[in-house]
């Protein structure tokens, strides 16, 4: 892709609602703010107190697929945060993956993309939670086993000589273990030296964390007090040089994708609108899902979540119903309400009629793996399956930037990422 090509946007058929719930995403941001220096302190307490159990390693498993949270109630959240330190297994790896912002796959392109969004490349790695504080660091996955607790450099990160700081303070960044340079790539920024950035934009938390943790020393290379670096990623408003420098531009990690956020965004847990996840084979080794055994199957597969009445659906909020499974075969095979079920997707595909499916081919293959805590969400089986047949290019992405609309609605300032 070169930086100055200029190509017609393709009018590709609405497969999703996906614009709709970004809009209604930013307007319910404003509507309903929580008490996020509370949520962060609980937060903070939670990932540095678990008990030991939950620091056995743990099998690789894939990105956790679930619903918003938007809906969920003041009361459930400080119940959750209260108890999350008693979840075990399936559960505690629920309740861990709800307290990241987790991006829906890009299946449309969004409005404005030029103007109102930040592009960068994904590190590989492992996604985690950074929490520093009282003299320890630790870090946290997406299931709630402990990566790896060590001194840094983050404020109240490591027990030092001059023991500075209030043990009091603590920090929370959003992270992805880069496993070739044992390096801690940042990615967003939850909360810093107790100051919570769960209500502010995108915008903001970006122009924080650049500013405020190269003053820590953290960005250094590994040292007595520091075992592990840590490394900003290079974010890039998603203009047309923009979008070139995150897809094609050199970064010192290995690349998995492209992830897309909204400037406007706050710090959402759970699955947002507001954050996408784009890939192609230029910029990721793992686009097409592959079985168990590595290998990419002849149909795609989904995972979705049997429901009391029979149903199988998604994890989003609410939930996409995708198929019906009759009773007497789920009795017969043993099923329950709340089980993980695979299935491959036929020969008669995925109709989908102005932006809602209408029907799906289902092939019933089993029960998921026990290591997973969600089903799939919509975005992600409809990503999967133009990948297979029509994907979204990156000259769609181009071509979307360059359209008149875009163009003429220009702000007088560019903001710079």
């Amino acid at each position: 892709m070169a930086p100055h090509d200029l190509r017609r946007a393709y009018k590709r058929p609405a497969i999703s609602d996906q614009q709709r719930r970004r809009e209604l995403s930013l307007k319910r941001q404003e509507q309903g703010r929580r008490d996020a220096q509370l949520q962060a302190r609980r937060l903070a307490s939670t990932l540095l107190s678990l008990p030991p159990e939950h620091e056995q390693p743990s099998e690789p498993e894939p990105e956790p697929e679930l619903g918003s949270s938007s809906k969920e109630s003041d009361s459930d959240f400080e119940f959750d945060l209260r108890n999350a330190s008693k979840l075990r297994g399936t559960e505690a790896r629920k309740w861990f993956a709800r307290q990241l912002m987790l991006p829906e796959w890009m299946i449309d392109v969004p409005h404005r993309l030029p103007h109102d969004w930040y592009v960068f490349a994904r590190p590989s790695g492992k996604r985690c939670f950074v929490v520093s504080s009282d003299g320890t660091t630790i870090s946290r996955q997406r299931n709630g086993t402990v990566l790896h607790r060590f001194p840094s450099a983050l404020p109240n990160g490591a027990r030092t000589r001059d023991g500075s700081g209030s043990a009091q303070s603590y920090s929370i960044l959003d992270c992805i273990f880069h496993e070739m340079d044992q390096t801690y790539y940042v990615i967003d920024m939850v909360c810093w030296r107790g100051y919570s950035l769960y209500d502010c934009t995108a915008e903001f938390r970006f122009f924080w964390l650049n500013s405020k943790l190269a003053e820590t020393g953290a960005c250094e290379p590994p040292s007595h007090y520091h075992k592990y670096r840590f490394s900003l990623v290079p974010v890039h408003t998603c203009d047309q040089s923009g979008l070139h420098a995150a897809y094609a531009g050199g970064v010192p990690y290995v690349k998995d994708g492209l992830l897309f956020y909204n400037k406007h965004a706050h710090y959402q847990p759970g699955n947002t609108p507001l954050a996408l996840v784009w890939k192609d084979e230029n910029c990721s080794q793992y686009v097409i899902d592959t079985d168990n055994k590595g290998q990419v199957p002849s149909h795609q597969q989904v995972v979705l979540e049997l429901q009391d009445d029979g149903k199988v659906t998604t994890s989003d909020d609410p939930p996409v119903v995708f198929s019906c499974l009759d009773l007497d075969f789920i009795q017969k095979s043993g099923l329950h309400s709340g089980n993980l079920l695979r299935f491959a997707i036929g020969d008669g595909g995925l109709s989908v009629v102005d932006g809602k499916l209408e029907k799906a081919d289902l092939q019933y293959l089993g029960k998921s793996n026990r290591a997973r805590a969600f089903a799939d969400s919509y975005s992600k089986v409809m990503f999967q399956n133009m990948v297979r047949g029509s994907p979204l290019k990156i000259d769609d992405l181009v071509a979307s930037i360059n359209t008149p609309d875009d163009e003429g609605n220009r702000p007088d300032v560019d903001m710079v990422g």
